[in-house]
């Protein structure tokens, strides 16, 4: 809502990947221009967030959602944006809690789930490709594909934990082989050399962010498919964000990888007031 005192604003986390969100019955995108979706979402002078959101009705039982990376530059799409923005719009009466997200890659059904819990039903996309890139010590492999929204790479490797995420992800995010756009880097735990139990950890470098991220939700996507893809795990997999929070990916593999299922945490932090 935006009145004389300010505008009421919603952040949320999806297993980290956090969110600064506004009703949008209530705000205008026109009043959004990149320096104030910057400063929002500063950490130290603002909100603080990976992204900014506003949600805007789009007729009976869909909304759409209108995603912005912390630098101000509109993305397409954000699979842990629109677990968040599935329980929002829930919560906010904006679409039952079995809805159609509209984002600018197209519409997906997505569903609240129970708790802080949603599901999003992602379109099928082309098998993962290896590419051509040489590796560092500790890197098996990098695939390619686009699990929708931003492209993803994904890179297995012997150790999550000794990945330098900063440096490598940022040298790989803009390699010539991803340009113009560039890609996520999403990093991820050879399941054969890796000790620990429970969801398989991966690390992502996210463009428009420009730094590690605590989770991806369309990143996990992307590594449970290359994984399963080249043999090593089952489908359905969940994957440990760095958040701490699991993801849950689904699908059937083939040439097209279709029938495309993520879920994961959509929690509401905090309401508060912008006044600036």
């Amino acid at each position: 809502m935006s009145t004389t005192t300010g505008t009421i604003f919603y952040k949320m986390t999806g297993s980290g990947n956090d969110f600064v969100m506004l009703d949008g019955r209530n705000a205008r995108l026109e009043d959004w221009p990149v320096e104030r979706i910057q400063a929002v979402c500063d950490r130290r002078f603002g909100v603080g967030a990976d992204g900014f959101l506003i949600l805007q009705p789009e007729g009976a039982g869909a909304v759409r959602m209108v995603f912005f990376n912390s630098d101000g530059s509109r993305a397409p799409m954000c699979g842990n944006a629109a677990l968040c923005s599935t329980r929002l719009s829930f919560r906010l009466g904006l679409a039952p809690e079995g809805m159609t997200l509209v984002t600018d890659s197209g519409a997906f059904p997505t569903r609240s789930l129970d708790g802080v819990m949603a599901e999003l039903n992602l379109p099928d996309f082309d098998a993962h490709k290896k590419m051509d890139i040489p590796l560092v010590a500790g890197e098996q492999g990098i695939w390619f594909a686009n699990a929708g929204g931003p492209p993803h790479t994904v890179v297995v490797v012997d150790d999550i934990e000794k990945v330098d995420v900063q440096n490598r992800g940022r040298e790989l995010r803009f390699h010539a082989g991803f340009a113009p756009k560039g890609a996520n880097i999403n990093f991820v735990q050879d399941p054969a050399k890796w000790s620990g139990k429970g969801p398989l950890p991966m690390r992502t470098y996210e463009r428009g962010v420009e730094g590690e991220t605590l989770a991806c939700g369309t990143g996990a996507v992307s590594c449970a498919v290359a994984l399963a893809t080249i043999g090593r795990i089952d489908l359905p997999a969940r994957l440990l964000s760095r958040g701490g929070f699991p993801l849950t990916v689904r699908a059937t593999l083939g040439p097209k990888v279709t029938g495309v299922w993520l879920a994961g945490e959509g929690r509401l932090i905090a309401r508060g007031v912008l006044e600036a």
